[in-house]
């Protein structure tokens, strides 16, 4: 009796055993594949899901100092503690200007949640250079006074409230979640060319060194501060600020003339870049956007 049930238990575990699945023999290529596509992500997407902070803009409302309610977004970076880049607009539009770009500064694989309204170059980041995985900026963004929506432009030249703006938007910037307030950029175009060394300008003297470079795409005086002369006041700060001039041949003359004031000045010629936002197109030599990266990694990195 005891060996029947011992021939009963054996063939029953050999069933058992046999209605496993055998391994297949494509298992060894089968994760190999899987290893591949793994390694294929993007490096800032891998480098977005390590990071514990949403990279969801924010939005930020906050006030010039004659009260002006202002409104712009706020993309943070991956870690704690890294600088932030302030983009100024140009009249012809406002901070919609800079929704690919904040993206691709900020680096962590976030797809433009809002729709682009234009089709120029500066919406398409598909022609932007890589940015090494390891950085990630923090990238506020805001519109000056009278330029919403973006399809009017600025219905007025404010350029009193316009300089009031860009030093509000420095100032706020400084104080956002998360970033380092001792190492500010701005980068504008037009008239944010101006607001971006007037802003910079102003916070050092209120904050030393909390500023520590202004890139200027085609500015013209357009705030009411002769652009040489503000680029000068930076350059006899200690240490002087950086202060970086892009402009086609018609308006080279303006960066040309501040670069006596400033030992960290640098014009440099965009040949066909045409005014502002139009220096941010694909296929110009040197590549303005190229540009942005040399001058972040000279100044804030």
């Amino acid at each position: 009796m005891k060996k029947l049930m011992l021939l009963v238990i054996f063939v029953t575990l050999c069933c058992a055993c046999s209605s496993q699945p055998a391994p297949s023999a494509n298992a060894p290529q089968e994760q190999a594949e899987q290893l591949i596509e793994e390694a294929a992500v993007e490096p800032a997407v891998q480098a977005a899901q390590a990071c514990a902070v949403d990279a969801a803009p924010q939005e930020v409302v906050f006030s010039a100092s004659d009260s002006q309610e202002l409104s712009g977004y706020f993309y943070p970076a991956c870690a704690a503690g890294a600088p932030v880049v302030v983009l100024m607009h140009w009249a012809g539009g406002n901070m919609s200007d800079w929704y690919e770009i904040a993206a691709w500064l900020q680096n962590r694989g976030l797809d433009n949640p809002f729709e682009n309204p234009g089709e120029y170059d500066w919406w398409d980041p598909t022609w932007f250079p890589a940015i090494d995985p390891a950085i990630s900026y923090n990238v506020f963004i805001f519109s000056f006074r009278g330029c919403e929506p973006f399809e009017s432009g600025c219905k007025t030249f404010e350029r009193d409230g316009w300089l009031l703006d860009a030093q509000a938007a420095m100032q706020k910037a400084g104080e956002l979640e998360g970033v380092d307030a001792t190492r500010i950029a701005a980068i504008g175009s037009s008239i944010g060319a101006d607001g971006s060394v007037d802003g910079c300008l102003w916070l050092n003297q209120q904050t030393p060194g909390a500023c520590k470079g202004a890139l200027s795409f085609s500015p013209g005086d357009y705030l009411n501060v002769p652009y040489a002369e503000a680029v000068k006041k930076l350059g006899e700060m200690n240490p002087a600020v950086p202060t970086w001039c892009l402009a086609d041949e018609n308006e080279i003359t303006v960066c040309n003339a501040a670069a006596a004031g400033n030992q960290n000045f640098q014009s440099i010629l965009v040949p066909n870049g045409q005014h502002g936002n139009m220096l941010m197109r694909s296929g110009l030599v040197p590549l303005p956007m190229q540009v942005i990266l040399d001058f972040l990694d000279t100044t804030v990195d």
